[in-house]
C-alpha cells in the first residue's frame, strides 16, 4: 500500500501527507500524535487500475447518482446497475500478508509504524463521536482488520479500556503488538483471526469499527459478493443488539451501504466527510456512517410457547 494520491485530481488534490479538513472546521484534535512517520493510507481501490468516485454533493440513490461515480471499471469507466466492483489484488490475503511484511520490517528498521487509513482525521471522527455520544470508557471496542493498531492506540489514548483488534494477517498482528508495545498500551487485545469466519469467542461487542476491510473485501477476486453477505452474517453475530457500528469506505456511497446493511442494521448518522472537487463536481473522497443493530423482538409465536 503506497501512498499514491495521483487518482484524486486536480487542485484539490491532498497533500499526502496533511489531512482534509472541511471549511470552517478543523480535524485534528490535540490527543492525535505522531506515530513516528505516519502516512495516509490510500483508497483500498487506489491502485493503478482503479479511480476515486466523484458523487455529486446531496445527488440521491439512482442511476444519476452511480453514473457520476467512475473509479470501479478502470480509467474512464463508469458501471451501470449494480455490476460488481472490478477484482483487484487489493481484495488478496496474499497481497496484505505481503504489504505488512513489507511494513513490520520497515518498523524494525527506523520505527515507522506505518499508513493511517483514511487519514488522521478518519481517527479524529471516530473519536470525536465518541466523545459526543458520552460512550463509557469500558464499552467493548473491535476494530475489524486492525493492520498496524494505529487506532486502538489512540483510542487507548483517549481513554478507552476494553479494546481488540484482528486482522486474518498475522503480519498485521505482529505489527500492531509491536506497536502497542512501543506505546506501553497493555490493555489492548490483539488476534489473528478472520472476520468473516470469526470464532465463538468473538461476540458480544458494543461497537465495532471498520476503516477498509470491507472495502477491500469487496475486491475480492473470489466471490466478493458472497464474502460480503458473509461479512454482514459475521457483524450481526459479533455485535451486541443496539451496538454501533462505524463505517469509512472510499468504495461505497451512502445509500448503497445502507442497502448492503439492510438486514439487521438502521442508518443512525452520517458524518461529516472531506470533499473534492473534479470538472466541475463537488463530492465525497469517503463516506463515513453510523449504523445500530435492530434489537430482536420477540413475535408472538415466541410468546406463545
Amino acid at each position: 500500500m503506497g501512498t499514491d494520491t495521483s487518482h484524486r485530481p486536480g487542485r484539490c488534490t491532498p497533500h499526502p501527507t496533511r489531512p482534509w479538513t472541511l471549511p470552517g472546521q478543523d480535524f485534528r484534535l490535540e490527543k492525535i500524535r505522531k506515530h513516528g512517520r505516519v502516512r495516509s493510507g490510500p483508497c483500498p481501490a487506489s491502485g493503478p487500475d482503479h479511480r476515486a468516485r466523484v458523487l455529486p454533493a446531496g445527488s440521491g440513490r439512482g442511476r444519476s447518482a452511480r453514473s457520476a461515480r467512475w473509479f470501479r471499471g478502470g480509467p474512464g469507466m463508469a458501471l451501470a446497475g449494480d455490476e460488481p466492483f472490478s477484482p483487484s489484488v487489493l481484495g488478496t490475503r496474499e497481497h496484505w500478508d505481503a504489504a505488512y511484511e513489507r511494513e513490520l520490517q520497515t518498523f524494525q528498521d527506523i520505527g515507522d509504524t506505518g499508513e493511517i487509513w483514511f487519514g488522521e482525521e478518519s481517527m479524529v471522527r471516530i473519536i470525536r463521536w465518541l466523545e459526543k455520544h458520552k460512550v463509557p470508557f469500558d464499552s467493548s471496542v473491535l476494530d475489524i482488520g486492525t493492520g498496524n493498531g494505529v487506532l486502538l492506540v489512540e483510542l487507548a489514548k483517549s481513554g478507552y479500556t476494553n479494546l481488540t483488534g484482528i486482522d486474518y494477517s498475522p503480519s498485521a498482528i505482529q505489527l500492531s503488538e509491536k506497536v502497542k508495545e512501543k506505546e506501553g498500551m497493555s490493555n489492548i487485545k490483539l488476534k489473528v483471526e478472520d472476520f468473516l469466519a470469526p470464532s465463538a469467542e468473538l461476540s458480544g461487542f458494543d461497537i465495532c469499527i471498520d476503516k477498509g476491510t470491507f472495502d477491500a473485501i469487496s475486491l475480492d477476486p473470489s466471490d466478493a459478493v458472497g464474502k460480503r453477505k458473509l461479512y454482514v452474517g459475521s457483524l450481526c453475530r459479533v455485535l451486541k443488539p443496539e451496538g454501533f457500528f462505524l463505517i469509512t469506505s472510499c468504495n461505497w456511497t451512502k445509500e448503497e451501504l445502507l442497502n448492503e446493511f439492510r438486514e439487521g442494521f438502521e442508518i443512525l448518522e452520517e458524518l461529516p466527510t472531506p470533499k473534492f472537487c473534479f470538472g466541475g463536481r463537488i463530492g465525497n473522497s469517503v463516506t463515513a456512517l453510523v449504523f445500530q443493530k435492530k434489537k430482536v423482538r420477540p413475535s408472538i409465536l415466541d410468546k406463545l410457547d
